[in-house]
């Protein structure tokens, strides 16, 4: 099973730790196409590849091989909103986590699109349950 997982890299790097954690779990389901995404280490450059042709181009591919779309949609991202929007168009389930904030709602094209699973979450382990969720209803092979 091939996993995208979709969080905020130019957009902020505030919740990599998050990122890395989720990367780990969403690996014992499949092979976790963008990995790199949970590079602690990884700047909000985003300079994950020698150009911006070359990181669209490798992530579409990613993206069109993957079975699912995991995304952390807490930090507002406009990749990982294009990445969410192309994932519909392909009819790939998507799965959107996110951490309420007081002061940021989330996106209304997350929140009213009726073809993405939203999980609200505070504690990682609840986000961990919802991902396992998501995966095991789509397929079966998912059951730990």
């Amino acid at each position: 099973m091939n996993i995208y997982f979709a969080g905020s890299i130019r957009g902020g790097r505030a919740n990599a730790p998050v990122y890395r954690a989720m990367v780990e779990y969403l690996s014992s389901f499949g092979k976790v196409l963008t990995e790199h995404v949970g590079d602690v280490s990884l700047s909000d450059a985003g300079e994950d590849g020698p150009n911006d042709r070359f990181i669209y181009e490798r992530d579409m591919a990613w993206l069109t091989s993957s079975d699912f779309l995991v995304a952390e949609v807490s930090l507002p991202s406009l990749g990982v909103g294009y990445e969410v929007g192309y994932a519909v168009a392909l009819e790939k389930p998507v799965l959107c986590l996110y951490q309420p904030q007081p002061d940021r709602r989330l996106s209304a094209m997350i929140a009213g699109s009726p073809h993405v699973v939203k999980y609200e979450y505070s504690l990682l382990d609840d986000a961990k349950e919802a991902i396992a969720s998501f995966l095991k209803e789509r397929h079966p092979a998912a059951s730990k």
